[in-house]
């Protein structure tokens, strides 16, 4: 595969409308340059993998979108509105939701209301309905209770409504920071590492669910995760980053085997993993030559 250049995102295109386009997006803290001139975008209705080594600025891309840093330079669109001017609410007003690398739950409130919290600006009754407990209240009220339950259900914490969040497994912390990032009614989820804790089986299950939820609600997914499997078997596209710079974009069976990839994650020289790929080629060529029906050994990052 060809070495990654500048305007490999600018150039990769598809038939959908871009859902969220970065331009050119850098940002600085002091001395350290977190996020540089990062430029991708991400299709409608896909599943976007955004993917990198510890400490290579995927968080603070996603703080980047949602408003909570800005950028010093360069443009992020959501379809056709500038993020850069709006706060966080505002955002998530337009249609971005997002979840948290470490889990942000309101420790003393049962699960539902903690998916209830997110549904405030979604509420039809004023704050005078609210105080004389008018039809409109509690017709209100039913509303957002029964959407509450309803996501609650697909992630298979309906039975726990009434627990307090904090006595979940770690897992099902995770599956409630998504269902109420899903009550903003988003059209851009922004999920970051939802398969941290969760054993194989859960992270197979998650995966099935976020496919779910991008085609029953029409979502546009964008996700960084360390957990290759879900990774590899759930995201149609990635965008790797280390140190804040753009090392790979393509979908998954190229970029798992991109040699800047490789060094990065596994500590390989570049020109040495680069080499290695062609021997393996090399040796897969002769041996169908010969007849041998034995597959090469390849690394992979999983």
């Amino acid at each position: 595969m060809s070495a990654y250049r500048e305007d490999d995102a600018a150039q990769k295109t598809t038939s959908s409308v871009p859902v969220l386009d970065l331009r050119g997006v850098t940002k600085t803290f002091g001395g350290l340059r977190a996020v540089s001139d990062v430029t991708f975008s991400v299709p409608e209705r896909s599943i976007f993998g955004l993917i990198g080594p510890n400490g290579a600025g995927k968080t603070t891309l996603f703080n980047l979108i949602t408003g909570v840093y800005k950028a010093d330079s360069g443009s992020i669109r959501f379809r056709t509105t500038d993020l850069g001017p709006l706060k966080p609410a505002q955002i998530a007003r337009v249609g971005v939701a997002r979840t948290f690398q470490n889990i942000r739950l309101f420790g003393q409130l049962t699960v539902l209301e903690n998916v209830l919290i997110a549904c405030e600006h979604k509420r039809k009754a004023h704050l005078l309905s609210a105080l004389l407990r008018t039809e409109l209240f509690y017709r209100d009220e039913e509303e957002m209770k029964n959407r509450a339950l309803e996501l609650l259900a697909i992630f298979d914490l309906d039975k726990m409504a009434d627990e307090v969040s904090t006595s979940l497994s770690y897992g099902n912390q995770r599956r409630l920071e998504i269902a109420r990032a899903m009550m903003l009614d988003p059209k851009l989820l922004l999920l970051d590492e939802p398969a941290a804790g969760m054993n194989y089986g859960e992270a197979e299950g998650l995966k099935t669910q976020i496919r779910w939820l991008r085609d029953r609600f029409e979502l546009t997914v964008v996700l960084v995760e360390h957990n290759m499997q879900v990774v590899m078997g759930v995201c149609e596209d990635l965008h790797v980053l280390d140190h804040g710079e753009t090392i790979a974009h393509g979908p998954p069976e190229l970029v798992r085997k991109h040699p800047k990839v490789l060094a990065a994650y596994l500590g390989e020289d570049a020109d040495e993993a680069l080499d290695a790929e062609a021997e393996a080629a090399a040796h897969a060529g002769q041996g169908a030559e010969e007849g041998d029906s034995a597959a090469p050994e390849t690394t992979e990052l999983t």
